[in-house]
């Protein structure tokens, strides 16, 4: 078991729950990005040419970032590290406007992602979870609760039994306090391997629920994003679905109601978008907007994100 390096819960609203302006709590993943840019194709068996930089990541924690970089003022994060970076990822955290509560582990490196960017800016993505899917239920009290209006479950949580057991523990706190919970999927390559049906109930009892076009199609089987975004409304309250360059949509009782567009946006490195939208779109909500807004927020955040390399904003100036 790992202990805590920044205990900071509680605030200036704790005690409270729900409406605009309370805490924004992230449980998810904190991860080291190798970020890998290449102009031309892979070469198999020999060197090809590369920008790489190292860079701190991870879908909870960048969610967690780009609600603090939009304003939002009191965004917490619990995420589980090794001892080897926790102390650089807090201090990247903290710089970013959040809240860390980063437990370190002594038996497992932190996570780490190699992130190969090709010339589209499109990535794929080589993942060691190390540490972060070893969050466990000791890591986790319902004190973490307190002064939060809503809740943000990043779905790589759900992909391994120690994580997902701690994020439905999670889940079914919040639920009792009548705090709102949200749940990205994540990666449709892990849904793959877990199963659908068994991905679908570990997230069930979630209030909303955003997955991009690939996995909201993955989850349902329906080839339209439209259809598969409706679909998933019959099971989640909420459905904000991202499309890219098509931008978002909404979808509520088993139907589309709103369509927003993508802001244009010439992209660098596409890793971190869906983060970028989660966290403005959660921000936007608990500020008071409606989800229309909130969407449009999101899309603003994400087309900002594709134009730096890695998934955290731009500094601050």
């Amino acid at each position: 078991m790992g202990e805590s390096a920044g205990r900071d819960g509680g605030g200036a609203n704790a005690g409270g729950n729900g409406g605009p302006g309370g805490a924004l709590l992230v449980v998810g993943d904190v991860v080291t990005d190798v970020v890998a840019r290449h102009r031309t194709p892979l070469a198999r068996a020999t060197d090809t040419a590369a920008e790489i930089r190292t860079l701190p990541g991870g879908a909870g924690a960048n969610v967690a970032c780009w609600a603090a970089y939009t304003g939002l003022a009191d965004v917490r994060l619990l995420a589980r590290v090794g001892t080897d970076a926790g102390a650089w990822h807090e201090e990247r955290l903290r710089s970013a406007g959040v809240r860390p509560q980063v437990v370190l582990d002594e038996e497992a490196a932190t996570a780490t992602v190699i992130s190969l960017v090709d010339a589209a800016a499109e990535r794929t993505f080589l993942t060691d979870s190390g540490a972060a899917l070893r969050l466990s239920a000791a890591d986790w009290s319902a004190s973490l609760l307190d002064g939060v209006a809503h809740l943000h479950l990043s779905g790589y949580l759900f992909f391994a039994d120690t994580s997902r057991e701690t994020a439905r523990l999670a889940l079914r706190a919040a639920r009792e306090r009548a705090v709102t919970v949200s749940v990205d999927p994540a990666s449709a390559g892990f849904i793959t391997e877990l199963g659908v049906d068994r991905f679908l109930e570990a997230v069930s009892g979630a209030d909303v629920l955003l997955p991009n076009e690939d996995e909201a199609r993955l989850l349902t089987g329906l080839p339209e994003p439209a259809d598969a975004a409706a679909k998933l409304s019959r099971h989640f309250p909420l459905v904000a679905a991202t499309l890219g360059a098509g931008g978002a949509l909404l979808a509520a009782a088993g139907s589309v109601h709103d369509r927003v567009p993508a802001v244009p946006a010439k992209p660098v490195d596409t890793t971190g978008a869906g983060d970028a939208f989660a966290g403005a779109f959660l921000a936007a909500r608990l500020a008071g907007a409606d989800d229309a807004r909130a969407a449009a927020a999101g899309c603003g955040a994400g087309a900002r994100a594709v134009t730096v390399v890695g998934g955290r904003p731009p500094p601050r100036r």
